[in-house]
């Protein structure tokens, strides 16, 4: 699982608000595409996922996934499968750094899965996973689309 495939996009927003919208992993369904469900089933003592349970729809792939998360200072989170009935094995990353008035989001993801898949089209199922996760996000970051959440992932409550 040694190679991977990884892109960057810059967000007009703050990295702790992009963080902030990272870790919402309840409102994933809402801005991810290919996320259907999303449950947080353990946080740390700072209250940040360490393990998320995500149902997938992908089209021609659907998964019930359960990935183990690492949070990096402010700035990284990085997660790795825990167990999955589609995958072998999973490993990713988002890297904020900031950018001017914004941010820029680097997105790195290894995937391997359990049904045979040249490396070339694995790499870019890999690749249209990133771009629309990243797409997504801004997207999602840049609407200010409240309530933000926290990375409980639990929105805060509205007034």
């Amino acid at each position: 699982m040694a190679e991977h495939t990884s892109s960057s996009i810059t967000i007009e927003a703050a990295p702790a608000d992009v963080m902030g919208v990272i870790a919402d992993f309840a409102r994933y369904p809402d801005w991810t595409g290919e996320v259907k469900e999303a449950e947080v089933l353990a946080s740390d003592d700072q209250g940040r996922a360490e393990q998320v349970r995500l149902v997938m729809d992908a089209g021609a792939i659907k998964d019930d996934q359960t990935l183990a998360y690492t949070w990096t200072g402010a700035n990284e989170v990085s997660w790795t499968l825990v167990k999955s009935q589609m995958l072998r094995a999973l490993e990713g990353s988002y890297r904020l750094a900031p950018a001017g008035q914004g941010t820029e989001v680097t997105y790195q993801l290894t995937v391997d899965v359990k049904i045979p898949m040249l490396g070339m089209i694995k790499r870019k199922a890999e690749k249209v996973i990133i771009d629309r996760a990243l797409a997504g996000l801004k997207k999602r970051v840049e609407s200010g689309d409240e309530p933000a959440g926290d990375a409980t992932g639990e929105g805060k409550p509205t007034e």
